[in-house]
């Protein structure tokens, strides 16, 4: 679901797993320990949103997908842990990393 900017309560043990453009993508504690092994991906993509999220009425929506990490990349997150909800709030940012967007409308199948 995508929230208007301070909508979205964060809760202590979210993990923050990125920054889009500017807007934080959280996830559920319990959620990223089932998911930490995996590189998830969301795209923009021309259709309907399923729900209340903020993309529905601009005729695009979010498609997730992923990938398993391999071993060599599960061993570079071994020193770097997650930021969570309760870290955010004492000021911890993720760091900037720069990685182009891709945009679903000129982006390769």
């Amino acid at each position: 679901m995508c929230y208007p900017d301070g909508e979205f309560i964060v809760g202590d043990r979210d993990v923050l797993l990125g920054v889009v453009e500017e807007a934080p993508v959280w996830i559920s504690g319990p959620q990223f320990d089932t998911w930490k092994h995996t590189q998830l991906v969301i795209d923009v993509v021309p259709g309907r949103g399923g729900g209340f999220s903020l993309e529905t009425p601009e005729g695009v929506r979010f498609l997730s997908r992923g990938r398993a990490f391999t071993a060599a990349e599960m061993e570079l997150l071994v020193g770097d842990p997650p930021l969570t909800g309760a870290d955010y709030e004492r000021g911890a940012r993720p760091k900037v990393c720069e990685i182009p967007a891709r945009r679903a409308d000129v982006a390769a199948p």
